[in-house]
């Protein structure tokens, strides 16, 4: 869905999905990884707590490493714990949101890591990383 706003026309859902996705790959890769699927890619809590461990420069809790839901519950919910102990407020975003694959609640989530943990702007394909959070946020909770 394309933004309601003249400076957000054309930003929609896929520019959000794309921008961040190449957020969190300039990061993970620091690590030797990355994602291919925001949506899914974080669903086990593995790879976010990866995340949040290298912008952040600090160790989260040992992960669970077990396939079950509920072991991809805990390592999700330590991850959101960090993002509070940071003074971050996760509003309507939850562990199980993230673990369903909730397309709108996980890039919600991201756009609010890098308003806490972002440094450094990246720009892909003209579009700055914070219009295209603006606009995506704007208009995902609209």
């Amino acid at each position: 869905a394309a933004g309601r706003s003249c400076s957000c026309r054309g930003v929609g859902l896929q520019t959000a999905w794309e921008t961040f996705t190449a957020w969190c790959n300039s990061h993970l890769r620091k690590a030797g990884t990355q994602i291919e699927n925001i949506d899914e890619d974080f669903r086990d809590g593995l790879k976010l707590m990866l995340l949040l461990e290298v912008i952040s420069g600090e160790r989260l809790p040992k992960p669970e490493r077990g396939k079950m839901r509920v072991h991809k519950i805990n390592n999700v919910n330590k991850a959101l714990d960090f993002i509070a102990s940071k003074g971050v407020k996760l509003v309507s975003i939850g562990a199980e949101e993230i673990v369903d694959g909730n397309a709108k609640m996980t890039l919600g989530m991201i756009w609010t890591i890098i308003l806490r943990f972002a440094i450094q702007d990246i720009s892909v394909e003209g579009k700055g990383l914070q219009a295209v959070g603006a606009c995506f946020w704007g208009t995902a909770r609209g």
